[in-house]
């Protein structure tokens, strides 16, 4: 069972879906649920961060040794549509820069 402050899910397509805070008290499910796709897929391992509240330092942390694992077997870590507060801590961190964020498109206004 995981964590009540966050519910991961995985499905098909290498994708876990994040909600609600990733931190020190859900770190661990976050983890184990990484490390099984990892182990029982190719390809990249996709963090879907849409429904991500907020997350700090060990979920940063787990981000880091998540893409250092992924980067050792050839593959990549991808962050798909972090919320702004995400992309702020991010950018803060200057984690921006060594991993792999797809942000969502704003959309586009007439």
């Amino acid at each position: 069972m995981l964590a009540p402050t966050h519910e991961a899910t995985r499905y098909k397509e290498n994708v876990v879906y994040l909600s609600g805070f990733l931190d020190v008290r859900s770190v661990g499910d976050v983890r184990e649920e990484l490390s099984r796709l990892i182990d029982n897929s190719d390809g990249d391992v996709i963090v879907d961060l849409e429904a991500l509240d907020a997350l700090d330092a060990t979920g940063l942390g787990l981000l880091v040794a998540t893409h250092r694992r992924t980067q050792l077997l050839g593959r990549q870590l991808v962050l798909r549509h972090p919320v702004p507060s995400v992309v702020r801590i991010l950018a803060v961190t200057r984690l921006h820069r060594i991993l792999h964020v797809e942000r969502t498109p704003l959309p586009i206004s007439a």
